[in-house]
């Protein structure tokens, strides 16, 4: 391991000198800046004692071979202890930070020398501090160039008279010796591979975050200067941040004039009035989908290379390789902000079915959906109604199938390549016949609809179908699967919980099997109770022929019967009692089956 990595020390103040110079670049892995106040008054106050802080971890990039044959030295990168280092620039230095809500702010921490309290020694600054003479209310002040010293004592012990001089040099000296605190570096070579930087990180901090493929991209983008890679880290952050926070938009343009006076603004404007919440992209779904459909690779850790310059046949590190790259990535993050295509896009996946983030329970397969509609966009011999229904019939085979849980960056690399080479209706074509076989539909899928987790993948795409299909609730002729889900409506039990349980079935994982879960109407419910399905559907059959109506609203028979078959419900259910329940459930996931693959066929 020595060869892969140095150790050395940094004193704060040469460390904050070569950040300010550049030298170090702090790529804001874990952007913003999330530690509390507190924590920054913890670190100044185990530097005052001497306390250790932990090592910050740093590699050097590359170097890159420019166009005219010199080489560039890579510049190195912060890839862990960013919340440290921000801390001391913020408290120490008195820069600015930006906060978890994306507002510039000063954190300043004061300082009482006379107390012998060591845990009030330091203090997030308040209006309190400003106004007592006691304390020093912002630190920062004996660390600019132009602090005296002697004038500072003299000032502050004729505030505080009674005060013991020799102590309150003492403990100001101690202080302002932070400066000079040590703090130790692992300095990473720069011909690391991927997987060995992940590795030493997670060893050496285990208690913190792991960093990941999407963390190290964002770390050689935000460190980038020469290729607009500063504006680009903004770019994808704020659209994340949009996509969850609309109103963020008033304070990108009010407080960002660098940013809104580029390109990448009038692509994410269109953001600060919508609402939707199917597609939430974090910053790692972004870089995925911007990638792939760029560079036709699934692997992102290809991605962190090609940022760096690498060239895969010679392994070296060129610099129109980095500039070629960047360019990519530009456009392909232009193309993912794009209000068109994120909105046509999310209309494909929505009108399959999933219109509630509640049925989506894989983002990794939505971005791969994502990435295919990028890539079929662009092909002009593809309808936009052709386009639609590409994309919604491989996102439904891609979570039935679980394409993409196991090894999904192998997989997706090994899809794009299938389907740069034979076309797409060709790949798709092939992979139903493998995929979705007579064998999957009639036994694989019915054993997988075995399971009491209503997060399942085939249980979600059970509900797609019935909201594809505009199938109404059980036992109702006017509320829709649709309505229930979208107003966060439950599930209920088709053979009552209490039922099942006074009946011997106490098992959860047996009552609570997803075949007998069905969307009903509040009232429906309620009239329902505890009772046997054989007393309430009777009743519902013999409100169809005159009876007063108790269960539900339907009061026809062959509505009734549809209503059945539109929730997967065998017809005999009217005959059924808890001796029936194990053969209900059989029954049940083969209609449940059945109805997936009507819909898979008729998307």
């Amino acid at each position: 391991m020595a060869d892969k990595y140095s150790v050395t020390q940094y004193s704060v103040s040469t460390l904050l000198g070569y950040i300010e110079a550049g030298d170090i670049a702090i790529p804001e892995i874990q952007r913003p800046f999330v530690w509390k106040g507190r924590q920054v008054r913890d670190l100044i106050d185990s530097l005052y004692h001497g306390y250790p802080t932990g090592y910050l971890i740093i590699w050097q990039n590359p170097d890159v071979r420019l166009k005219n044959g010199d080489n560039a030295v890579g510049k190195k990168v912060l890839i862990d202890g960013q919340q440290r280092v921000t801390a001391l620039m913020t408290a120490v230095a008195g820069h600015a930070i930006l906060t978890e809500d994306y507002e510039e702010k000063v954190v300043r921490i004061a300082f009482n020398p006379l107390t012998d309290e060591e845990s009030e020694r330091f203090a997030v600054q308040t209006p309190v501090h400003l106004n007592s003479k006691e304390w020093i209310a912002d630190i920062s002040e004996l660390f600019k160039p132009e602090f005296s010293q002697m004038r500072f004592l003299i000032k502050y012990l004729q505030d505080n008279p009674g005060a013991n001089a020799e102590r309150v040099e003492k403990r100001v000296l101690q202080l302002i010796g932070i400066k000079n605190c040590l703090l130790g570096a692992i300095m990473l070579v720069p011909d690391l591979d991927l997987n060995e930087v992940t590795e030493i990180f997670v060893r050496i901090n285990s208690q913190g975050k792991r960093l990941n493929e999407a963390d190290f991209a964002m770390s050689k983008i935000a460190a980038d200067e020469k290729y607009g890679g500063h504006l680009l880290r903004k770019a994808i952050d704020y659209f994340c941040h949009l996509s969850m926070e609309p109103a963020f938009y008033q304070k990108i343009s009010t407080h960002d004039a660098e940013f809104m006076a580029s390109d990448y603004a009038s692509k994410v404007s269109w953001l600060k009035d919508d609402t939707d919440a199917i597609y939430d992209p974090s910053y790692s779904d972004m870089l995925r989908v911007s990638f792939m459909h760029q560079f036709r690779r699934g692997k992102l850790g290809d991605l962190v290379s090609l940022l760096s310059g690498r060239d895969f046949k010679d392994r070296t590190f060129k610099e129109e390789i980095a500039e070629d790259c960047f360019k990519k990535m530009r456009i392909g993050v232009l193309n993912f902000m794009n209000e068109y295509n994120f909105k046509q896009f999310v209309l494909a996946i929505r009108s399959a079915g999933f219109i509630a983030t509640r049925l989506l329970n894989s983002q990794i397969t939505l971005d791969f959906a994502y990435t295919l509609y990028l890539l079929l966009h662009e092909r002009s011999e593809i309808s936009s109604a052709q386009l639609k229904n590409c994309i919604q019939k491989w996102f439904v085979l891609s979570t039935l199938t679980g394409r993409y849980i196991g090894s999904p960056e192998s997989q997706m690399d090994k899809d794009l390549r299938g389907i740069e080479e034979k076309g797409f209706f060709v790949f798709l074509k092939e992979n139903e016949e493998a995929s979705l076989s007579e064998g999957f539909w009639d036994i694989r899928l019915v054993q997988s609809l075995e399971t009491s987790s209503i997060s399942s993948p085939y249980f979600l795409t059970y509900l797609a179908a019935q909201i594809f299909n505009g199938d109404k609730s059980l036992l109702s002729n006017s509320t829709r699967v649709s309505d229930l889900i979208v107003v966060s409506g439950d599930v209920h039990h088709i053979f009552p919980k209490e039922y099942l349980k006074k009946s011997g079935i106490k098992d959860k994982a047996l009552y609570n099997q997803v075949a007998n879960y069905a969307y009903l109407d509040t009232n429906v419910n309620i009239s329902i109770g505890d009772r046997a399905p054989h007393d309430y559907f009777g009743e519902a059959f013999a409100q169809c022929g005159g009876v007063e109506r108790r269960v539900g609203t339907i009061l026809d028979s062959e509505e009734l019967l549809n209503n059945l078959r539109a929730n997967a419900i065998p017809e005999d259910i009217c005959t059924m009692s808890a001796e029936n329940y194990f053969s209900f459930l059989h029954q049940r996931r083969v209609l449940m089956a059945q109805k997936i693959k009507s819909y898979y066929y008729g998307l």
